[in-house]
């Protein structure tokens, strides 16, 4: 007799809908009722990034990473949800997201 226990589906990552900077905070919309933000001095290459570099944000992987390109700096949603805050490279994070 087979005690298996039943799988249940993944759930999904965390992902924004839409993302922005505010002064030196970063938000990120997840839905209708739900932003989250964060300061830029969580993560180094953020805290000594001039405003216009900050402004250059974007969401990539499907809105489950915020980028700055040119700061090589790459957050997971997820980990911002969850006050997990660590810097991960584009190469590691996978350049084509």
């Amino acid at each position: 007799m087979s005690t298996a226990l039943p799988t249940l589906p993944a759930t999904p990552r965390l992902a924004a809908l839409r993302c922005w900077m505010q002064g030196r905070r970063v938000y990120l919309e997840i839905n209708e009722r739900r932003s989250i933000s964060f300061p830029t001095s969580k993560y180094d290459k953020l805290a000594y990034a001039s405003q216009v570099e900050l402004e250059k944000i974007s969401l990539h992987d499907e809105g489950r990473k915020v980028q700055w390109e040119n700061l090589d700096e790459v957050i997971q949603v997820e980990d911002v949800a969850n006050n997990r805050f660590f810097h991960t490279a584009k190469i590691a994070a996978g350049k084509g997201a």
